[in-house]
């Protein structure tokens, strides 16, 4: 049943919700209002406790708030199902692998919530609140962010961060000698997906098609039609680049001078730039084409643009609802 796999959904989500307050700033002013000195608050992984300690164990408790505060720390602290939003378990979905050019599929992601808490630290309340001012105004009350989930298929999504609440705590009991202890924790979470393995679908595509056709009686048939039909790639993706233009093309030509037909024949499928194009006609290097095959754009192409040929092994990557043309014959 269990096969190793690892995409790193939780790692990726992790580090995507610290990267969202690493370029937080405050800035301190004089009497005049002026700007004196702006300072970047760091921000780190961990516990709010080890923080705490760290600054109550720090022998130099007066150091300037420049080096020592503020900063910040969260931490990814529970990760729960989220069944409002489940999907249908036996469904897959697949996408070419941008490696192989192989098809990959999996099944649908499965819903999960990831609980994250961001802590503050800061020694003045004016500090505190210009921290909290630039990140509650993103969040209404949620964020998204795109995360790359799975690389081998390609499948970004947007991963919204929502804000839960926040707690704050203004600890300054005690003597003189006592540190000041400023913290607001806001707590979030993030509704990802955690996708399984995925496997080479490429076995699995159909490559040709056939249905028979019988009318007349069960004991005498009066016609027997086969119709077989088999998909054909209307763009290279194997890159097979035969000539190249040997003269500007107007989106309204459809003669065009290749530097060399050699090798492109009747019914062939061309490609220059993102434009299909279907040979209809070869007269030496002049070629008569039908312009925006399979619905592609029909757009100018300068002189010197390569030309790539459609050739049987582009038949084998033809993309998953890529509306590929059809080359069918009656027997």
């Amino acid at each position: 049943m269990f096969t190793y796999f690892y995409h790193q959904i939780l790692r990726k989500s992790i580090i995507s919700f610290g990267t969202l307050f690493n370029n937080i700033t405050i800035e301190k002013k004089d009497d005049n209002d002026n700007t004196f000195s702006t300072v970047k608050v760091p921000i780190a992984y961990g516990p709010t406790q080890k923080f705490l300690a760290r600054l109550n164990q720090q022998a130099d408790l007066n150091r300037p708030i420049e080096i020592q505060l503020p900063r910040m720390s969260f931490e990814f602290n529970g990760i729960t199902y989220d069944p409002q939003r489940k999907l249908t378990t036996t469904q897959t979905f697949q996408a070419v692998d941008k490696d192989d050019n192989k098809i990959k599929e999996t099944y649908m992601p499965v819903p999960y919530n990831m609980n994250f808490e961001l802590s503050i630290y800061t020694k003045i309340n004016d500090d505190m609140l210009q921290i909290i001012e630039q990140i509650l105004p993103y969040f209404q009350p949620e964020y998204s962010l795109t995360v790359d989930l799975v690389k081998e298929l390609g499948e970004k999504r947007d991963i919204p961060i929502i804000i839960n609440d926040i707690k704050m705590s203004d600890d300054y009991e005690g003597d003189f000698s006592k540190r000041r202890s400023l913290v607001y924790t806001v707590s979030f979470t993030a509704k990802t997906y955690l996708f399984g393995p995925v496997t080479d679908a490429s076995k699995n595509i159909i490559k040709k098609a056939s249905v028979e056709y019988l009318a007349g009686t069960p004991k005498r048939y009066e016609r027997d039609v086969t119709y077989k039909v088999l998909p054909t790639a209307t763009k290279s993706y194997t890159d097979n680049q035969v000539t190249t233009l040997a003269e500007n093309v107007s989106d309204d030509e459809v003669e065009i001078t290749l530097a060399s037909a050699s090798g492109i024949v009747e019914k062939n499928i061309i490609t220059v730039s993102n434009e299909s194009m279907l040979v209809e006609s070869v007269d030496g290097n002049e070629v008569k084409v039908v312009r925006g095959y399979a619905n592609t754009t029909i757009t100018n192409h300068v002189s010197g643009t390569g030309v790539q040929l459609v050739v049987e092994a582009d038949n084998a990557l033809i993309e998953p609802g890529d509306e590929f043309g059809f080359d069918s014959e009656f027997i």
